[in-house]
Formats: C-alpha cells, sequence, structure tokens
C-alpha cells in the first residue's frame, strides 16, 4: 500500500456477522475482522452489499466502522459502503462515517430510481464533496439498473477526492479504457474475474470470496506486483471452486455466511429477510463444489460441517433499517 493507494489491495467485502434473531453480533464481527486481517487483507469494506447495508439501521453501519477501526488498530484501511439512493442521506451517512473514523468511503450508484447519467454525475460530485475522504465509485448495474457510462466515469475521475473504480460491470475494454484516460485506480468487484482485472492494471479486488480466504487473494495480488504470472494463475485456479461456491448459487452474502459457519468461524449463518438461508436443493450445490476444493492458503474443509437448519429462512429484527 503506498501513499498514492489509501485503500489497500486485497479488500474484503465484509458479512455482517448476526445471531439466529437477526442482530448484529458484536463480538463475531470483531473476531471475523481480526481472522481477515490476520490472513493478509489490508481493507475491509464495512455496510456494503455483502455486509446487508440495506437492511441494516445507520446507528449499526456507523458502529461498523468504529469496531473495525478498533479491530484493524492500522493494520488495515477501513472502508464504508452503502450509501444511499437518496443524495441527502448519503451525504449524512458518509460524513458521519468520516467522524467515526472511516479511512474511505465506497459510493454505489443510485439504485431504484434510474437517474440520468447526469443525475449520477452530480450524485458522485456532491457526496464528494461533502467529506475530506478518498472515494472509490461502485458500478453495478446489475444491482442498480444503470451503469455509470464511459463518459461520466471521465468526468468524474477529474473530480480530486474519486480516486478508483470497483467494477462489477464486466467491461474489460472500458476498464483498459479508463486507465489509459485517467489516473483512477480500477478494484475488481467480480470475484472471479479478479486475476484477469490484475492483468490488465488494476489495483485490486473488493472480494465475497475474501471472507473464506483471503490469503490467497493475497499471494495472487502479491505475485502479480512481482510479475509472477505462473503463481498468480496457480492460486486463482486453486480458488475457482470456492468462488463457483459461493458466487453462483444463492447470494454471495448468504453462501459466505453459511459457509463460514460450516467451519466453526462465525455463530450463526443467519440473514436478514428479505435474504434467506439456501434451500435443501442449493445447499447441496454449494456443497458439491466444496467437495472440489483442495490447497487453499488458510482454509481447512475436513472439518466442514454445514448446518442447512441453522440457516434455513431469514430474520426479522427487532429495529427495521431506517433512513434518518
Amino acid at each position: 500500500m503506498t501513499s498514492e493507494n489509501p485503500f489497500g489491495q486485497v479488500l474484503v467485502a465484509l458479512v455482517t456477522p448476526m445471531t439466529a434473531d437477526g442482530e448484529v453480533d458484536w463480538p463475531a464481527v470483531e473476531k471475523h475482522i481480526d481472522d481477515v486481517v490476520s490472513a493478509g487483507a489490508d481493507g475491509i469494506v464495512v455496510t456494503g452489499t455483502t455486509g446487508e447495508t440495506s437492511t441494516l439501521t445507520d446507528p449499526e453501519k456507523i458502529r461498523l466502522v468504529e469496531v473495525g477501526k478498533d479491530v484493524a488498530a492500522g493494520r488495515a484501511k477501513i472502508i464504508t459502503g452503502g450509501g444511499s439512493n437518496e443524495t441527502a442521506h448519503a451525504i449524512e451517512l458518509y460524513q458521519k462515517s468520516e467522524q467515526a473514523g472511516a479511512d474511505g468511503i465506497m459510493i454505489v450508484t443510485p439504485y431504484y430510481n434510474k437517474p440520468t447519467q447526469a443525475g449520477i454525475l452530480t450524485h458522485f460530485r456532491l457526496v464528494a464533496d461533502a467529506t475530506d475522504l478518498p472515494v472509490i465509485l461502485y458500478d453495478i448495474p446489475g444491482r442498480t439498473g444503470v451503469p455509470i457510462r464511459y463518459e461520466t466515469i471521465l468526468r468524474l475521475a477529474k473530480h480530486p477526492n474519486i480516486l478508483a473504480v470497483k467494477d462489477a460491470k464486466g467491461d474489460f475494454s472500458e476498464v483498459s479504457r479508463v486507465l489509459n484516460q485517467t489516473d483512477l485506480m480500477y478494484f475488481s468487484g467480480d470475484d472471479a474475474n479478479v486475476l484477469p482485472h490484475l492483468a490488465i492494471g488494476a489495483t485490486g479486488l473488493v472480494g465475497v470470496t475474501a471472507n473464506i480466504a483471503p490469503a490467497p487473494y493475497r499471494t495472487i495480488v502479491d505475485a502479480v506486483n512481482r510479475g509472477d504470472l505462473h503463481a498468480a494463475t496457480e492460486a486463482h485456479r486453486r480458488l475457482e471452486p470456492l468462488v463457483r461456491a459461493t458466487m453462483t448459487h444463492v447470494p454471495g452474502t448468504v453462501a459466505a455466511k453459511y459457509i463460514l459457519h460450516g467451519l466453526g468461524r462465525i455463530g450463526s449463518p443467519r440473514v436478514r429477510l428479505p435474504l434467506v438461508g439456501p434451500e435443501e436443493w442449493e445447499a447441496a450445490l454449494i456443497e458439491d463444489e466444496i467437495d472440489l476444493v483442495s490447497g487453499i492458503d488458510g482454509v481447512d474443509f475436513s472439518n466442514f460441517r454445514p448446518d442447512r437448519n441453522a440457516a434455513a429462512g431469514g430474520a426479522l429484527p427487532k429495529v427495521a433499517g431506517t433512513t434518518r
């Protein structure tokens, strides 16, 4: 991590561990953050999609930043994700996150509203103006309904606080074009495409599977940094079935919690509604993929004990996620 990169390179899109009744399990949050940082992550994205930001309350989001800062203790950067599809609310959240100690912010394209590119440009600029924190733009049209178009990215790149893009669009030619024409850093937002993104000049990744296995992503990034494509490809190959298990059959949050619980690393696989745990056939598919996993640093599936009953359904928390 250099002074030019305030985010890190191996960023974990952190799950938010919860109790069986759907309340945030704060001791488990602390343990999980320490686990992934100790295993090689140098950045943690809290309250992102994988962290179930849509169903977290604002106080929970701010506390996740505070807990992350305390646990990381300078070993990793704490980036707050999520934001809001209301510009005023997003500004408020990010200002409070800055006060709580966040090292950076990741702003997602406003979702559901389907704004024009002019609206997207204005949203990002106003949020970036509202804090002194470095900004990652999150381009994920599959969830938001609209992409950040190439021309908009070029205009946003001129903002002094906007330093990076998390790309979940999968348009490699556009990534190359933006890297050629701007100083923006790119972070892979698709677990299956981490190595290809790095190979064309990306800085790092924001990964879901990294909740389970941060070490091989550290291996891939370090290998690319030193120009060792063979070592990077070997780690990529070994990760492939675990990525497929995590990202293919159910939402990544659901699968990651199911697997982490089966490994004994979190106390419950519970997610908040409308997310639910995997159905029997989905769990079976996840477990079939895991049977193919071997040789991954820091993960031992020989004692994998998934609990389909514990994962079943979803939770209604005592306090609903709120705006302001």
